[in-house]
Formats: C-alpha cells, structure tokens, sequence
C-alpha cells in the first residue's frame, strides 16, 4: 500500500506542472536568447538612442539628395562662398533646408532656405561649443 501512496502522491505535483506548462503556452511566446553579436548589437542600439535623448541632441536629419541637394548647396554658396560640409533636412526648422558650409578664413556657418531655395536665416557654427 505504500507503493500506491507514494504514486497518487506525485499525481496532484504532476498535475501542477502540467497545467504551469498549460498556461505559459497560452502567453505569449518567449524569445530564444539572442546571439551574442546579436545580443551586443541590440543593446548599443538601445544605448545609443537612450544617450542621444537625454544627452539632448538634436534628432537625425537625413541628407539632401538629387537636384534638391544640388540647387540648395547652389543657392547656400552664392550667399556664403567656401566649401559645403553637409547639407540636410532640417529638424529643428521643419520644412527647411541647412547647408554647412566652410568659408575661406575657416569658420563655418550653417545656411537655412526655404524650400523655394531662398536664404530665410544662418547660424554660425562652433558657436555653442564656445559658450561652455
């Protein structure tokens, strides 16, 4: 009788762990671990974006292409002659365009049109590393 006792005893834990796994299947599914390159990656991504928020940068602007890049980098340099750095969407001015440009005696002032190519406004650049 003690043989009997001991396995109805294991049925109700059996019956327990069955229905556990019963109810994880009925969730959601859980991810495999990440690789470890996949795993590194994924975390400097969050970390990435995380810094560049409370660091307080300015969102990523993409860059100007095809005849809209040629005709604002025209227009910058007839302004400001020198070199263009970069030339972007603006996200600090909606709906407007920036130019970098590197002038002769070297400093570099950022040119911002409109989107008829119009000059609407500059900022000089490396002022705000100055300030600190």
């Amino acid at each position: 009788m003690k043989a009997t006792t001991r396995v109805l005893a294991g049925v109700p834990l059996a019956a327990v762990l069955f229905g556990l796994i019963g109810c994880g299947n009925s969730q959601q599914p859980v991810a495999a671990p990440a690789s470890g390159a996949q795993a590194q990656q994924d975390s400097g991504q969050a970390d990435a974006g995380q810094g560049s928020e409370q660091a307080g940068e300015k969102k990523e602007e993409p860059p100007l292409t095809g005849e809209v890049k040629q005709k604002a980098e025209q227009a910058a340099l007839a302004a400001y002659p020198g070199t263009v750095l970069k030339s972007e969407h603006d996200a600090e001015k909606p709906g407007m365009y920036a130019v970098e440009v590197q002038q002769a005696d070297g400093s570099a002032v950022e040119v911002y049109l409109d989107k008829s190519y119009k000059v609407v406004d500059t900022k000089q650049e490396g002022a705000e590393e100055d300030e600190d």
